[in-house]
């Protein structure tokens, strides 16, 4: 069983920056693939980011070069740094991951981007 907990939305004025977290339970952090996903109002999920176990990342076309995920095992965490952020960056964020396969998701967390 994993847990996933997301903090650190909020709302904030085109061009700032906000940085997510996604905390997990479970011993086995370490090895899961972590991914952001996100879902605007009207439209269907969009995956962010993800990280691997050995720390690679890949992003989607949207955010890359604005955003960055990162992670710290020490911590069971993710995270999500983003910078120059748009209004259409508005959306309920996520972090999920699928292991032993099962796929587990937090509750996600508002981000708001707008004069």
């Amino acid at each position: 069983q994993v847990q996933l907990v997301e903090s650190g939305g909020g709302l904030v004025q085109p061009g700032e920056s906000l940085r997510l977290s996604c905390a997990a339970s479970g011993s086995d952090f370490s090895l899961y693939t972590m991914v952001w996903y996100r879902q605007a109002p009207g439209k269907q999920r969009e995956w962010v980011a993800s990280i691997t176990s050995d720390q690679f990342t890949k992003y989607g076309a949207s955010v890359r070069g604005r955003f960055t995920v990162s992670r710290d095992n020490a911590k069971d965490s993710v995270y999500l740094q983003m910078d120059s952020l748009k209004p259409e960056d508005t959306a309920i964020y996520y972090c999920s991951t699928l292991w032993r396969g099962n796929d587990y998701w937090g509750q996600g967390t508002q981000v708001t981007v707008s004069t």
